[in-house]
């Protein structure tokens, strides 16, 4: 049994869309359905993965934009964020008309997500960190055994998550990648929200925001 997973670029802000899955049952999770399902629901089709969960890592347009719509085409229970991104999720019908994007509406998820929290995919289990700062309700999803991890816009190869919108913080995210993400050690993978992927230990010797040099 091993987590596999591939990487969907969606939306005009290209945000990282993921859709993982366990290799021995080929359930699948998809991790921010920002928009562009068709697109996602191509890739899953593709690898032969059925479709059993949403995961979401918080509220902001472009990861959370066609959630609502994904749901309603297949089914399947919304886990996460945590309970802190109602804000950002209920202005998603304005934020997405403002910024241009297709219409779009709130949720309410299945599960909301605390700290601490695993959530299951197939035979596979990930646990759950809430990261705020981005937003106040941010989580990252970690898959173990594979070490690796997605982070939505907590961290980025050589930057971390901007902290100048509503409710973000910069001292609460700096401490949530301190005291969260790096005591998972230097070897995880992660997908961040945009760009390409890195590890925690990369970042840590180079990271100009958050390395240990800092």
């Amino acid at each position: 049994m091993a987590l596999k997973a591939t990487i969907i670029p969606v939306t005009p802000y290209q945000q990282n869309c993921s859709v993982l899955w366990c290799d021995e049952t080929m359930k699948g999770a998809v991790v921010d359905p920002g928009g562009d399902l068709d697109t996602i629901m191509g890739e899953a089709e593709n690898n032969g993965v059925t479709i059993e969960k949403i995961f979401i890592t918080h509220g902001h347009l472009d990861h959370a934009g066609g959630t609502a719509d994904l749901k309603d085409r297949l089914g399947v229970p919304i886990e996460g964020p945590h309970i802190d991104d109602t804000y950002w999720i209920d202005r998603l019908p304005q934020d997405c008309a403002d910024s241009g994007f297709p219409e779009s509406r709130a949720f309410v998820p299945e599960r909301w997500l605390v700290n601490e929290d695993q959530v299951t995919v197939g035979n596979l289990t990930l646990d759950v960190y809430h990261c705020p700062g981005h937003t106040p309700g941010h989580v990252v999803f970690h898959e173990p055994e594979a070490d690796v991890a997605f982070v939505g816009d907590v961290l980025f190869q050589g930057s971390i998550g901007r902290t100048d919108f509503p409710r973000g913080n910069h001292e609460d995210l700096l401490n949530a990648i301190r005291t969260r993400l790096w005591p998972l050690g230097n070897d995880v993978t992660f997908v961040p929200g945009h760009g390409p992927t890195s590890t925690f230990g990369h970042e840590r010797a180079t990271n100009p925001y958050v390395g240990d040099q800092i």
